[in-house]
């Protein structure tokens, strides 16, 4: 067991426009929230946007999990990428393309991260509504590391046709 009094609060971009989109959240959510590394502290509504990149897909259904690990952030990537895959999640290289399940380390700590594999803050998270709007829902104090106060970024950020699910 990982000893979660040396932890660090790190927030999850989730998102799916595959196979049930909102069950694959969900799914995930549950499938995170049982590591026995991790420790749920968040878990924003459901949202719905348009694709990024290609238009011929179908929408996304996405949200933002904060939560509370000891695991280094390449550890918590492996960790996230086992749940995609077990979720169906295939990499074939497409950027922006439809997928059963995505899930993005949006922050970890205060830290700033560019390694070839990770970048944290999540490169495009200032441009990104589907994750500032549900990052805010359940953290409207938070500071991104680099980039300034979250409620600052949101009024350069549109809703670009986001949508709360209820």
């Amino acid at each position: 067991m990982t000893d979660l009094n040396q932890s660090i609060t790190a927030f999850i971009g989730l998102g799916s426009n595959l196979a049930s989109p909102a069950m694959q959240i969900k799914s995930a959510h549950e499938a995170i929230a049982a590591l026995p590394s991790i420790r749920e502290l968040a878990f924003s509504s459901l949202y719905h946007s348009a694709p990024m990149g290609p238009q011929d897909q179908p929408d996304y259904i996405n949200a933002v999990m904060a939560i509370e690990t000891a695991l280094s952030p390449l550890a918590l990537l492996n960790e996230l990428q086992y749940i995609e895959q077990t979720h169906g999640r295939i990499r074939q290289g497409q950027r922006w393309g439809a997928r059963t399940l995505d899930l993005d380390i949006l922050i970890y700590g205060e830290q700033l991260i560019e390694l070839p594999d990770l970048t944290i803050p999540h490169s495009g998270i200032t441009e990104r509504a589907f994750v500032l709007y549900p990052l805010f829902e359940i953290a409207p104090l938070l500071k991104i590391p680099g980039k300034g106060k979250l409620a600052d970024l949101l009024t350069d950020c549109p809703l670009s046709g986001l949508k709360r699910l209820e």
